[in-house]
């Protein structure tokens, strides 16, 4: 399963293999980056997910403090680096940082471009967002980056739909947004009225990513809070949640091993269990 990514016109997997459990430790479950083991079987899940048709792949320094970059770098170096989209991030900062920022990133991926760099955000406070977008600041430089040829497409990553997070949005000098939505946090996408960020940003023609795909594991806690006894694997489900939004282009998975993309790509393959969001949210009988 393919999608264009807005207005990259890049075609992509619907699903990508995101980053975060690539680096960090102990992320949703016991896990050491610098454990060798461990990262044999991440950088064989990363070949084998290029390798069965998973073209686009998440990472940032932020994970794991270069760690997963440096994963990501180890394991797609064999393959060419047109034939799959690979994206990164830096945390708000000055326009001279950010040029250290990448050029740490690129070395650690072993690339001399990027497809996609975004601002890694959560929650973006004002002086966040002056930083970003005065003159001369964060925004223009990734410009210029992208003019040299060090990047192909901007983007943003965010969590809370707040102010600052509109503000970026509509300043119409982004390619792709990347934003928390899953079966618990549904606030992007609000079919009822046609409203949320997801409709924003489909307006601009912009590419959409979604994180925390299959909520982060918080929903499989809240199950084992009122159902302790639930065996139930509520995963396929949840990933088909994301899948059948019209709007997402990407849903990234964090995925260890071979066995977990295999599943995933399954379940992606699967169309027969998507759903109709707007008979879900129809409250008329």
């Amino acid at each position: 399963m393919e999608s264009v990514l807005g207005k990259t016109n890049k075609t992509v997997s619907r699903i990508g293999f995101g980053g975060a459990t690539a680096g960090i430790p102990n992320y949703l479950s016991e896990f050491d980056p610098d454990n060798q083991s461990n990262r044999d079987e991440i950088i064989a899940a990363i070949g084998y997910a290029y390798e069965n048709g998973i073209t686009y792949f998440d990472t940032a320094p932020g994970y794991g403090d270069g760690k997963s970059e440096e994963i990501f770098g180890q394991a797609l170096s064999a393959f060419n680096p047109a034939t799959y989209f690979l994206a990164t991030k830096a945390a708000p900062c000055s326009a001279r940082d950010l040029r250290i920022s990448l050029e740490k990133s690129l070395e650690r991926l072993q690339r001399d471009y990027v497809d996609l760099l975004q601002i890694h955000g959560t929650v973006y406070q004002a002086d966040q967002l002056d930083l970003i977008l005065k003159s001369g600041g964060m925004l223009d430089e990734m410009e210029n980056l992208r003019d040299e040829g060090l990047i192909r497409h901007l983007g943003f990553t965010g969590e809370a739909q707040n102010p600052p997070f509109y503000q970026l949005l509509h300043s119409n000098r982004f390619d792709v947004m990347q934003i928390a939505y899953n079966f618990i946090f549904q606030h992007p996408y609000d079919p009822s009225w046609q409203s949320g960020s997801l409709y924003d940003a489909e307006r601009q023609k912009m590419g959409i990513v979604a994180m925390r795909t299959m909520t982060s594991g918080i929903f499989q806690k809240w199950i084992d809070q009122v159902h302790p006894d639930n065996q139930f694997d509520y995963s396929p489900a949840l990933l088909q949640f994301t899948l059948s939004n019209p709007l997402i282009d990407v849903a990234l998975i964090g995925m260890r091993s071979v066995e977990q993309v295999q599943q995933n790509i399954a379940i992606c393959n699967d169309t027969d269990h998507r759903i109709d969001l707007d008979t879900l949210h129809n409250r008329k009988v």
